[in-house]
């Protein structure tokens, strides 16, 4: 829908096109009780004479609107030809591709990541604090109906769509994936592994950041579309859910079951707000504290450096978890690396998560997590996410 042209008639025009919009929102809202919308392409949304403005007349109407301005708007921020993260009204939140493509980025081993990545995880307030918003109206998301799944994420180098019948000339040919090590389907336990494990960290990296987080439906059972990742067109099995992979990927499942029940327990995982390295209760450690592998601060402008480790404090909920720490370690690396832990005064640390262990270690069962020894270093594995915690 293009509101732009000249003159009166095309106001009175864009009138018209926003009152019928305006109505159709309503209705669902008031008749259907629909929570909110999500709007495909919704830069067009703001399109003036001049390009785009988050002052557009659709978005003032919006947010006039006494039934409109109190659900959830959430806006996909592209259209042909401009992308707009970040520019939205401050009652808006958006699809984050920069944190896609970010974590996309990071966990395949990309080199000079660890910055951006540190923004990612701490809500993008680059993205949405200039304006008034927080870390919620950033939806954080790895993939979503467009693209790949999570599984062809870590399966394919490239986009196979040649069932659409448009010579693979469709669909994006910037994935930012790898196949670790094999173009499609295996049978290789490591590579089966591999993959399983990418997978994990990049679920970890999506669920605790701060911010709103988006999962693709059938990624917790590794739903594949062989590839392809432009499968609009695919009313078939090519696109439909083969659930018998429920049953095959049963513990990728019980893996994000955890990872979301963890996010539960201990809140600090739910934050809402930027995370800026404040200490808000004043226990003396702030509410995020960054480390590099030697337990310093990080190497922020070495380009090579893969591995990132942060501690959150969960002293300030005063929640059922108690008085808590979180260390949360992220090794890109193709090596394993020493990572030297902050010193804990009263308490110890226990592993809780390590994606590279085998299912069923790879996470602690809730009141069995196994306590580091020796408590002041860890070993993380090649491209693994670990998480401790300090009580």
């Amino acid at each position: 829908m293009n509101y732009t042209g000249c003159g009166n008639s095309v106001n009175v025009a864009n009138h018209h096109v926003i009152r019928f919009i305006m109505d159709s929102l309503r209705y669902w809202v008031e008749v259907m009780h629909v929570d909110g919308f999500r709007f495909d392409l919704a830069s067009v949304l703001g399109r003036e004479g001049s390009g785009f403005d988050a002052s557009a007349g659709f978005f003032d109407a919006v947010s006039a609107d006494p039934v409109l301005n109190r659900v959830k708007l959430i806006a996909e921020p592209w259209d042909l030809g401009t992308y707009q993260v970040g520019n939205f009204p401050i009652d808006w939140s958006e699809w984050n591709g920069k944190f896609r493509d970010t974590a996309r980025k990071f966990v395949k081993g990309d080199a000079g990541q660890m910055q951006d990545l540190a923004r990612r995880l701490t809500g993008s307030a680059d993205l949405y604090g200039d304006d008034g918003r927080s870390a919620y109206n950033s939806v954080n998301f790895v993939t979503c109906h467009d693209g790949f799944t999570l599984y062809d994420l870590v399966a394919y180098n490239g986009k196979h769509n040649e069932a659409n019948l448009e010579n693979n000339n469709d669909g994006t040919n910037d994935n930012n994936s790898w196949n670790c090590g094999w173009e499609g389907e295996s049978t290789d336990p490591d590579v089966i592994a591999l993959r399983k494990q990418q997978v994990k960290n990049l679920i970890c990296q999506l669920l605790f950041s701060a911010g709103t987080p988006m999962i693709l439906g059938g990624d917790e059972f590794l739903r594949t579309q062989n590839g392809n990742n432009n499968a609009y067109c695919q009313d078939n099995p090519l696109s439909w859910f083969d659930w018998n992979r429920v049953k095959q990927n049963e513990d990728m499942v019980v893996f994000f079951r955890k990872v979301i029940a963890l996010t539960r327990k201990y809140t600090t995982l739910q934050s809402r707000i930027f995370l800026t390295g404040v200490d808000r209760d004043g226990n003396g450690i702030p509410d995020i504290s960054w480390f590099g592998t030697d337990g310093q601060a990080p190497q922020w402008g070495n380009s090579e450096a893969r591995t990132l480790s942060y501690r959150l404090d969960g002293a300030e909920e005063k929640s059922a978890a108690g008085d808590y720490q979180l260390f949360i370690i992220f090794n890109a690396d193709y090596r394993a690396q020493g990572v030297d832990l902050p010193v804990l005064q009263g308490k110890r640390w226990y592993r809780v998560i390590d994606t590279s262990l085998a299912a069923g270690a790879d996470f602690s069962e809730d009141g069995q997590e196994v306590e580091v020894k020796p408590g002041n270093v860890y070993i993380a594995n090649q491209r693994s996410t670990v998480v401790l915690l300090g009580k």
